[in-house]
């Protein structure tokens, strides 16, 4: 007797396949860069939270960025990603670039203040995203979503008492969080890649387990930096995190910290 099988369930498993082939090569190829290269976990998360995949950058991978950003050769290797990826806005690939505003409007918020400065020079890239137009098939109106993000990242370059408030803002709110959190269980290394599938309260959209599948990140390094600058209790030492100039000139050669040290 002839087994009759759905097209449709064929083609699904068909995209199936397709999917869990291309996973497993962009896995491998992450493992070989992390082997064989200089490059670091924040620089590759960096790379895919910009990229031009139309899921919106994750919430906790950008939180990962961020606080990587206060490592200096960590800072450089961002901020170069996010500069190549401001000047190739065009009208056919706009989400690459509306993609890295998202996380440097996070990096202005949550990040060194040296930021602000760095960014300086990209004030006119980002003038011109407030006008770009496009509505997508299904109606939603990019162009204005775009346009709101442009000109919230132009403020925060150009008005320092807003930055200071929503630099403040963001502590608020982190704080809020951590005394939620201290309601749930720890925080351990094992978060930085577990998880798949959670919601998020980000405006960007919902998250997504691209950061969770890089085999051979450095999880304990990175979970333990979030942990000691975001779920810290120590006001002070969170203060001068935040408030950290960072006036490091030109690209180190060696490896240095934003932290203040203990003796400072």
């Amino acid at each position: 007797m002839p087994i009759l099988v759905n097209d449709n369930m064929g083609s699904s498993f068909d995209e199936f396949k397709k999917r869990t082939s291309s996973f497993l090569k962009e896995k491998i190829v992450k493992t070989v860069r992390l082997k064989l290269t200089d490059v670091t976990p924040a620089e590759i998360l960096t790379e895919e939270a910009t990229n031009g995949n139309p899921r919106p950058p994750d919430a906790r991978g950008m939180a990962i960025i961020s606080q990587a950003a206060f490592e200096v050769d960590d800072y450089w290797r961002i901020v170069e990603i996010l500069h190549k990826r401001l000047v190739q806005f065009d009208r056919k690939n706009w989400r690459v670039t509306y993609k890295a505003l998202i996380v440097l409007e996070h990096l202005l918020t949550h990040g060194p203040q040296r930021v602000v400065e760095e960014f300086q020079s990209d004030r006119g890239v980002i003038k011109e995203m407030k006008d770009f137009q496009y509505v997508d098939q299904k109606g939603f109106n990019w162009g204005a979503r775009v346009g709101n993000l442009s000109e919230r990242v132009q403020n925060l370059l150009e008005d320092g008492e807003y930055l200071r408030e929503e630099r403040a803002r963001a502590r608020k709110l982190t704080r809020g969080i951590q005394g939620f959190g201290s309601l749930q269980r720890p925080f351990s290394s094992t978060d930085v890649g577990g998880f798949e599938g959670c919601s998020s309260s980000s405006p960007y959209g919902r998250c997504n387990s691209q950061y969770s599948e890089m085999t051979g990140f450095d999880s304990r390094k990175y979970a333990l930096m979030e942990s000691n600058m975001v779920m810290d209790g120590n006001e002070e030492c969170r203060h001068s995190i935040e408030d950290h100039p960072f006036c490091e000139i030109g690209r180190p050669t060696n490896k240095m910290s934003l932290l203040p040290s203990p003796s400072a």
